[in-house]
């Protein structure tokens, strides 16, 4: 991987349901599928709309609020335009949706392995849900063990099964779907997916066989891998582990810092709520937008500085400053040296 590359990628990085039946803070993986609402025949625009969002928040990399994300899909299947929502959205979500958790999965060697990437980073995306591997027996279990509901356990089943189908040239053939409710069109499920269905069952997920688990993925690449997951592990180890307004403020600047604007309106917008109120509700909890942004500079400048790769005046982009001269102020408070000092001190 080329310095370009580097460079790249760290721009890059940075659900017939009612609506409580989707808990706000654990759907953040549902933000890149809402273009794949116009690709359905579904007006974006309005549903965006009726969230407070406009098309330019989905069109870029930016974080967008789980309840904005929530309302959209939640409107949308109320328009009842197509049946199986979930499995319709898998089938037309490409690869890199979730960039960082899609190629550190299709980087795997293996089917198994693969899996394996999925229950160790799926909070990179969405932290509310939790999966896991029954490799105990024979066929392996794909167990969905906590999620907020239906939705997202159809979406879970028909993205993961889809694909590792498609990442080993449909070689796998999962021997069977499990779901505890009945999905609007359950031949639809078995016709897509290419296996059983079972409905009302006591678990959530998939099975496969145990000579699945070790069919090669075409795209495997082990350098690529071990620095994705190092990327991956310095990301997880950043994100708040709570849900109140800070840690949701700290979960858009986290992202926002390489991928859009990190002003109190932008990011109050995409946590679907005003920069007033959001000001407010921060001053509540006994801090500041300006406190919490700043906080998550110094902490990504020092992560940032560790990259040689990147200069100083690109780690003074990557963080939102208009120059660098002011990036320079910013970090000798922080640390009472400057960016060339510390990145020779820390080697």
């Amino acid at each position: 991987m080329t310095a370009r590359d580097n460079r790249g990628t760290a721009r890059a990085i940075h659900a017939s349901a009612p609506a409580h039946d989707v808990h706000p803070h654990d759907t953040r993986e549902l933000r890149g599928m809402l273009p794949v609402l116009d690709r359905l025949g579904f007006d974006l625009d309005a549903l965006l709309a009726s969230a407070g969002l406009r098309r330019e928040d989905v069109a870029s990399d930016a974080y967008i609020a789980p309840a904005a994300c929530v309302s959209v899909f939640t409107r949308a299947h109320q328009e009842r335009r197509v049946s199986n929502l979930a499995l319709q959205l898998a089938v037309h979500t490409p690869v890199g949706t979730t960039p960082l958790l899609d190629y550190l999965i299709v980087s795997a060697d293996s089917v198994g392995h693969g899996l394996d990437r999925l229950v160790r980073y799926l909070r990179l995306v969405n932290p509310g849900i939790r999966i896991a591997i029954r490799a105990e027996g024979d066929p392996v279990r794909v167990e969905i063990e906590r999620s907020s509901g239906w939705f997202e356990n159809e979406l879970t089943v028909s993205l993961s099964v889809l694909r590792f189908r498609r990442e080993t040239d449909d070689q796998l053939q999962p021997l069977q779907v499990a779901f505890t409710h009945e999905p609007d069109d359950v031949g639809e499920y078995a016709r897509v997916l290419r296996c059983p269905v079972r409905v009302k069952a006591g678990w959530n997920g998939w099975a496969l066989s145990q000579a699945a688990m070790s069919l090669p993925l075409r795209r495997r690449d082990p350098a690529l891998g071990r620095w994705l997951e190092r990327q991956a592990a310095d990301i997880l180890a950043r994100l708040p582990t709570g849900g109140d307004i800070c840690d949701e403020v700290r979960r858009a600047l986290s992202t926002q810092l390489t991928a859009g604007d990190i002003r109190v309106d932008v990011v109050a917008r995409r946590l679907a709520t005003t920069a007033r109120t959001l000001q407010r509700r921060l001053a509540e909890a006994g801090t500041s937008f300006e406190a919490l942004r700043d906080d998550a500079r110094k902490a990504a400048a020092e992560i940032f500085l560790g990259d040689p790769t990147l200069s100083i005046a690109e780690v003074a982009y990557l963080l939102g400053y208009s120059e660098p001269r002011a990036f320079h102020r910013a970090f000798r408070r922080w640390h009472g040296t400057t960016p060339h000092a510390f990145r020779a001190e820390r080697g």
